[in-house]
């Protein structure tokens, strides 16, 4: 009975440790349990692609402590855009304990 007790206990903790507490959001490609690292599409406009590229982001730090403007409307004023072609994603996480999660504004 005890043994059955201990390896509860430890797959428990696996589990409760592999839970990635500080992701930033889900992507299609999921989120790693110990590291991740992915970029994806946003929004698309039908605006020609321009040379500016404003980012802003957001922090985050075992989901108890979240920092930061990730708005596209701080993104686009970072680079003075006034024209958005299209926005792209990124996301950032270490062992579920720092994430990060970056809004990147293309344009004119």
């Amino acid at each position: 009975m005890r043994k059955k007790m201990i390896k509860l206990a430890m797959a428990g903790m696996v589990v409760f440790g592999m839970s990635s507490c500080a992701s930033m959001s889900s992507t299609p490609a999921g989120m790693g349990a110990l590291y991740t690292s992915v970029k994806t599409d946003g929004h698309v406009t039908s605006n020609p692609c321009g040379t500016k590229v404003g980012t802003a982001t957001a922090t985050n730090i075992l989901g108890w402590v979240l920092t930061g403007d990730a708005s596209v409307e701080t993104a686009a004023k970072s680079a003075g855009i006034k024209k958005i072609s299209h926005v792209d994603r990124e996301n950032m996480s270490i062992l579920g304990i720092y994430g990060t999660y970056k809004v990147i504004v293309y344009g004119e």
